[in-house]
């Protein structure tokens, strides 16, 4: 089959409207929950080095895996909880997610041992899941696809700001120590779970399920954006029965028999397998600069420090996404980020200085950042309805697979190869990253190779096989 996609299209004046409406009413409010959920989901990685290790006793190996078994149930429950949406409607099933996980994200902090932190994050695994698959669904089923990627693009922001704004926030909130009798990093827990489950009651009112509902869209837009996504949506199932000779298959079993889908899931467990290993170990690595170094921060510098690698990859995300919509998708915008985190994250211990090694993982985060929003603009390209909900579900259980492995492997390795006074050694562990992400970019290439995903040479198509 081929989808071509126009990078640069005759836009009317109603479809503009519709779209900007679309950006400012959905967006920003889908991206905050987001916000709130990659901040609650990497918690764990501020407490550890401020307090929460020494007063639970625990091992690297024992944050590793405590953060790291999140993924568990996330990954169990992901496919069902997409299908669910599916069934029951993103407004409902999102804002049911997000209270969920805000009243486990709550209970961490009255955690006491490492057994009951490894429970509560494996629960707040089960209740988030199908979270992010599920936005990506809901603004996807809001646009046509021309319009994808700057809009997933506008969504994904969220993701590296949460760091910038996220990170010093935690040292704020951590260095609340003795506020309502709690350690600083238990202050923090609870700072960040009532948020969700606030935004979720919200959310249940604010959200719409389809255009036909949202009052803020005037007849004449309703009526474009629903005309064109249903055009949109036959178009594809017909070339979709055309690629299988006529045989028309369930969404569920077109979407787990796809070769396109596999592929593109161990594409992005590389990229997930290096965005993890930034998330819940670059505060460690940032606390180890006083032995390293000889320097020493305070709980708020240290988020502020942890904070600077997001802001250039959110500037990167940004920018890269506007060169997709004016080239059109091409095999590079995938597999050439991926390379060059590759090559950075390795080193970045090796670089001798603070500064040097912030630097450095900057490299890496705007690597991972610009392909993220682009490369979720494939799977919707061939895959509607069920299909698509199973699809995405399907990549992004794949990828956290990665978040439960790569925390909990750099932990253990950084254990195994500790240096000779006991200390954890994470220069080896930053090589299996870099592995990882190498993979990923020979495998985008592969599949452009196959004919898979072909016609990324032409100046604004992007054609999928």
């Amino acid at each position: 089959m081929s989808v071509t996609t126009s990078a640069e299209t005759t836009v009317s004046a109603v479809e503009k409207s519709t779209i900007r409406k679309v950006a400012w009413r959905l967006v920003p409010f889908v991206a905050l929950m987001f916000f709130i959920n990659y901040l609650d989901r990497s918690a764990i990685g501020f407490a550890a080095p401020n307090g929460m290790n020494d007063d639970l006793a625990l091992s690297v190996t024992q944050v590793g895996f405590a953060s790291g078994v999140f993924f568990i149930g996330y990954i169990l429950l992901e496919v069902p909880s997409n299908l669910a949406l599916a069934r029951f409607g993103a407004r409902r099933w999102l804002a049911r997610i997000m209270v969920s996980w805000g009243i486990v994200a709550v209970l961490f902090t009255w955690v006491g041992n490492f057994e009951q932190l490894a429970v509560l994050r494996f629960l707040l695994g089960v209740a988030e899941a199908g979270f992010f698959p599920g936005a990506i669904l809901f603004l996807s089923l809001w646009v046509p696809a021309r319009h994808r990627g700057k809009i997933l693009a506008l969504f994904y922001l969220a993701q590296p700001l949460t760091t910038v704004v996220g990170a010093p926030l935690a040292g704020l909130l951590i260095g609340a120590h003795g506020l309502f009798g709690l350690e600083g990093w238990r202050v923090m827990f609870l700072g960040v779970g009532i948020p969700a489950i606030v935004i979720g009651v919200v959310a249940w009112f604010y959200l719409k399920d389809k255009p036909t509902d949202a009052k803020w869209l005037t007849p004449e837009e309703q009526q474009w954006l629903t005309t064109e996504l249903e055009n949109e949506k036959v178009k594809t199932e017909s070339l979709n029965l055309t690629s299988s000779g006529g045989k028309k298959r369930g969404g569920f079993k077109q979407a787990f028999s796809s070769g396109r889908v596999w592929t593109l899931a161990f594409i992005y467990f590389g990229f997930i397998y290096g965005l993890y290993t930034l998330a819940f170990f670059l505060p460690t690595i940032i606390s180890g600069f006083q032995e390293l170094y000889g320097v020493k921060y305070d709980v708020f510098q240290k988020g502020l420090i942890t904070a600077i690698p997001y802001i250039p990859a959110a500037i990167a995300l940004w920018f890269w996404t506007k060169d997709v919509s004016r080239r059109g998708l091409k095999t590079w915008h995938i597999a050439g980020p991926a390379v060059v985190a590759a090559l950075t994250i390795p080193f970045a211990l090796l670089a001798g200085s603070p500064v040097a090694t912030i630097a450095i993982i900057a490299i890496t985060a705007m690597a991972i950042f610009a392909v993220l929003p682009n490369f979720w603009t494939l799977p919707t390209q061939f895959l509607t309805g069920v299909a698509a909900a199973a699809g995405v579900a399907l990549i992004n259980t794949v990828g956290n697979i990665a978040g439960f492995g790569a925390p909990y492997i750099t932990g253990a390795v950084a254990d195994w190869t500790k240096n000779a006074d006991g200390t954890p050694q994470y220069i080896v562990p930053m090589a299996i990253v870099g592995f990882f992400m190498l993979l990923s970019a020979v495998l985008m290439v592969l599949l452009a190779r196959r004919g898979r995903v072909s016609g990324l040479d032409a100046p604004d198509t992007v054609v999928l096989h």
